[in-house]
């Protein structure tokens, strides 16, 4: 069979791998999802049951609904004081899909593409799909994690086109200093290279209020969704938040990609953003809760753990156990059928690390701990 070279560049998730392997096994406690383990809230469900009663099942514009488009804009009013027009909104098929846009419409064959080591895989290989390069800056645990300006100076060439930002950082669940926010723009802007950041857990922070790039930096694009703000990760629905020039390219490939996003979905994500949050702030400190255990855990057994601001995940440093980090995370899942996800799945600078979801149920993870603790 002959496979686009396209393809060939694109490198297998070591994430579902691992997943594949546990799914054929018995007994076993998964700290690897990244996922909310708590049902959508039933407001947002009952407001996608009207769309559906209502008739609401038919195609939208390709931007998507000029409601929630507008309530996507009073978000970013309200939240950071910007000013966003509607059509400078385009609703996606998860954040996933934004970014996948941004990098068909804007990155050319042989463009640098600069994204944080470690970070999630999707961005270099949305660039190798492309034929363009990533280059990676280093993101240290002595730096709590945080994307540091002087190294992504450092990295930057006349190929550079866009710099990748993610954060609340998942794996390590990593912030950034107002500072950076600002250190990162200017750099930006002398360079003349579009900033994309992914904002998808900005609402999973802990004693910590994240910034947001397009208040220091117009040419910005921001990607964001509703699944683990809102634990609507099967409803698929997230937005591309930038500059016509950005969107209208972006567009043009998601209207024969896509279409548009699913109908009741949008009129639910509406609903999401546009009643009373609380729901998120209850998710929010049952994570914190957990957070705050399973760190203490972590490093009651030898294993370094710094404290996350943000995400529901935390990144022990394994070193001293001897082990490379897919040795141990194979060790654990062999030996006390416990899933963790290896460093090195998110950037050769991830060795020596794991990430550990507490997106699960605090009687499994204290469970989970157990077993760890009785083999490490």
């Amino acid at each position: 069979m002959m496979v686009a070279k396209r393809v060939r560049s694109v490198v297998p998730s070591k994430i579902r791998e691992l997943f594949e392997k546990a799914s054929k096994m018995e007994d076993v406690i998964s700290l690897g999802i990244g996922e909310p383990d708590f049902d959508t809230p039933q407001f947002i469900k009952d407001a996608a049951v009207r769309a559906l009663k209502s008739g609401e099942t038919k195609y939208t514009s390709n931007l998507g609904i000029l409601k929630l488009r507008e309530a996507v804009s009073e978000k970013y009013k309200k939240e950071y004081g910007l000013e966003i027009d509607t059509n400078e909104i385009l609703m996606t098929i998860g954040a996933y899909e934004a970014v996948y846009l941004a990098f068909q419409a804007l990155i050319d064959e042989g463009d640098e593409v600069i994204v944080p080591d470690p970070a999630f895989p999707c961005y270099i290989n949305d660039a190798a799909m492309i034929g363009a390069k990533s280059v990676r800056v280093p993101i240290k645990e002595e730096n709590e994690f945080r994307l540091i300006p002087e190294d992504v100076n450092e990295k930057i060439t006349r190929k550079t086109k866009m710099l990748i930002t993610c954060y609340p950082n998942n794996p390590t669940g990593g912030v950034l200093k107002k500072e950076d926010y600002k250190g990162i723009s200017e750099i930006c802007e002398d360079s003349n290279i579009i900033l994309l950041s992914d904002d998808i857990y900005e609402k999973i922070v802990y004693d910590y209020k994240p910034q947001c790039f397009k208040k220091y930096y117009d040419k910005t694009i921001i990607t964001n969704s509703f699944s683990k703000t809102y634990a609507m990760t099967g409803w698929r629905v997230g937005f591309a938040v930038a500059e016509r020039e950005y969107i209208t390219p972006m567009l043009r490939i998601h209207q024969y990609v896509a279409a548009c996003l699913n109908t009741p979905a949008q009129e639910a994500a509406c609903e999401a953003l546009r009643s009373d949050q609380r729901c998120v702030e209850r998710m929010v400190n049952e994570y914190r809760k957990r957070r705050d255990y399973v760190v203490k855990r972590l490093n009651d057994m030898g294993l370094k753990t710094i404290l996350p601001k943000g995400t529901f995940y935390c990144y022990p440093n394994i070193k001293s156990t001897g082990m490379s980090s897919s040795q141990l995370s194979e060790y654990l899942l062999e030996k006390c059928r416990v899933v963790v996800i290896p460093g090195n799945a998110f950037g050769d600078n991830g060795e020596g690390f794991v990430r550990v979801s507490f997106a699960t149920d605090i009687e499994k993870i204290k469970e989970a701990l157990d077993r760890i603790e009785n083999v490490i």
